[in-house]
């Protein structure tokens, strides 16, 4: 069970040394100017977890800048319709965690005021929110006392104290967890929190740790045992399971592509993406195109290979360029609601909807040869 957040003991109390040295590190080294620290309100420190999940500070800095300018509320995000949503997330991957934003944001606007909760049971019961999100939500946001456990600080853990194991299987997390909350010190949360994932971040790092400039240096069990390089413990090597596929680009008039609303869940559920088919021989038996259109009219483009995370797709494109006479079989014409999922979409407004990153590159590909 998961323990509850509780609001820090007086600063007046002595700092442990090992939350002492990492405060006094962050002060001089730390990350100080991300733009989910200024301010660092609930709602965009919520953001910020999110999108960082599986994802570099890097590249989750434009995408939040862009997400809050267009939606700067979580009341913004609860009532924007889900396209907008999907298309300021687009290119971020793990598109589950923008549909359970949005869904956590009409909860919250439902249930507490449209303000994300201070409590740590509540948190947890929105969709996307784990432990870890809603312990960095409850220090850095609210000064509670809660501790966080994302990779970062699995690693600064696992080497400073010497912990053998794989980090996923369940007895190391809880243990993991264990320390993570003892080590939290009474006072200046948001900042200790803040520390130890920059830490992670920056200094002990997966690949070439910077030991030399570590304020933890002098206690840590990995490097007095030279085991920098074999901890944390690697995840037990398996084999990526490989699938394929095949995709219609279906092209009208040089100008609009038809595109297919994923289902969700599912991958790149909720998304546009091109209608999809289990191999060619799937594609060219489709009841529309079988019955519109004679074999040759389909042309191979290159392939395009994607890794998920569970498995690596290869998908084989065919074009099909669609006369006026035609267009209808296979969605209804511009302004038009959707037809069994499918519209025609124009390649001048990509932007305007959610689409999966690969798809983005074929289309966009498509459209610079177009112009």
């Amino acid at each position: 069970m998961a323990r509850a957040a509780t609001a820090h003991s007086p600063a007046s109390e002595p700092l442990p040394a090992f939350a002492s040295r990492l405060l006094a590190w962050h002060a001089k080294h730390g990350r100080h100017d991300l733009p989910w620290q200024q301010p660092r309100d609930p709602y965009r420190v919520w953001l910020s977890e999110i999108m960082l999940q599986q994802t570099q500070v890097a590249t989750v800095t434009g995408y939040f800048l862009r997400f809050v300018d267009a939606l700067p509320t979580l009341p913004a995000l609860a009532r924007a319709p889900a396209d907008q949503v999907m298309a300021l997330w687009s290119g971020l991957g793990y598109y589950s965690r923008a549909r359970n934003l949005q869904r956590a944001a009409r909860l919250c606007v439902e249930h507490h005021g449209g303000e994300l909760p201070a409590d740590l049971d509540a948190l947890m019961a929105l969709p996307g929110i784990g432990r870890s999100t809603a312990g960095a939500i409850l220090s850095q946001a609210f000064g509670l006392r809660a501790p966080i456990l994302d990779g970062n600080v699995k690693r600064v853990l696992c080497r400073s104290h010497g912990i053998d194991g794989f980090p996923g299987q369940r007895a190391i997390e809880l243990h993991l967890w264990w320390l993570a909350d003892a080590l939290l010190p009474p006072s200046q949360l948001a900042d200790y929190t803040q520390a130890i994932m920059d830490l992670g971040a920056t200094v002990c790092t997966r690949a070439r740790p910077e030991c030399g400039n570590c304020p933890l240096r002098d206690d840590c069990v990995a490097l007095a045992t030279g085991r920098v390089a074999e901890l944390p413990t690697p995840r037990p090597r398996r084999t990526l399971p490989q699938r394929s596929a095949a995709w219609l680009v279906a092209v009208h008039d040089s100008r609009r592509v038809l595109l297919h609303r994923r289902p969700s869940p599912g991958i790149w559920g909720g998304l546009w993406s091109l209608p999809e088919f289990p191999d060619e021989s799937s594609l060219r038996g489709d009841r529309a195109l079988g019955t519109t259109f004679p074999p040759p009219a389909l042309v191979p483009m290159p392939a395009v290979r994607h890794v998920f995370t569970h498995y690596a797709l290869t998908a084989q494109p065919f074009r099909l360029d669609i006369g006026e006479d035609q267009v209808h079989v296979f969605a209804p014409g511009p302004g038009v609601a959707e037809q069994d999922g499918c519209r025609w979409h124009p390649l001048d407004e990509l932007a305007s909807i959610g689409i999966p990153q690969p798809v983005r590159r074929l289309l966009t590909g498509l459209r610079l040869r177009e112009d």
